[in-house]
């Protein structure tokens, strides 16, 4: 195994867990405002629980990149690529972004799906609202996977 092929590995690992971590502590904020509404309204589930999953898309967006990176390199149904080292940073380097931002997004996208479920429980006509103010925060999220994305695929294998 090459140097850069584990440093593309690592940066695999980096998209995919901390984007992972950063969905599983936004899902468990909102949950936790989900809970508490749902305990007096059971029938504002539907809107609580889009707002609930709203912080789980970073994650997938991590794993996203994770898979694109793990299939170019040859770990995904074939032979392993042997990469020099700048091949190994720079894939690393492209999981960066995703990675951080999806840790950090996952996190602020959680508050304020919080914030908008308890809103949400108070008056339900405002659920719409609450979403798209949750939404707002994934736009930095796409973002982030898109320069990602960008970066990888500068990388020639």
């Amino acid at each position: 195994m090459t140097y850069g092929l584990v440093l593309s590995i690592i940066g695999a690992a980096l998209a995919a867990g901390l984007a992972g971590i950063g969905s599983a502590v936004g899902v468990s904020i909102a949950g936790r405002s989900a809970t508490g509404v749902l305990a007096e309204k059971p029938n504002l589930f539907g809107s609580v629980l889009v707002l609930q999953a709203l912080p789980g898309t970073q994650g997938i967006y991590g794993f996203l990149m994770a898979v694109l990176i793990l299939q170019k390199v040859g770990l995904l149904g074939g032979q392993a690529v042997p990469l020099d080292d700048w091949q190994g940073w720079a894939f690393l380097g492209a999981a960066i972004p995703i990675a951080l931002v999806g840790l950090l997004s996952g996190i602020a996208q959680g508050k304020v799906a919080a914030t908008s479920i308890l809103m949400t429980g108070k008056r339900p006509e405002m659920a719409t609202r609450g979403i798209t103010m949750t939404a707002l925060v994934e736009t930095y999220a796409i973002l982030a996977l898109l320069v990602s994305i960008l970066m990888y695929a500068a990388v020639a294998v």
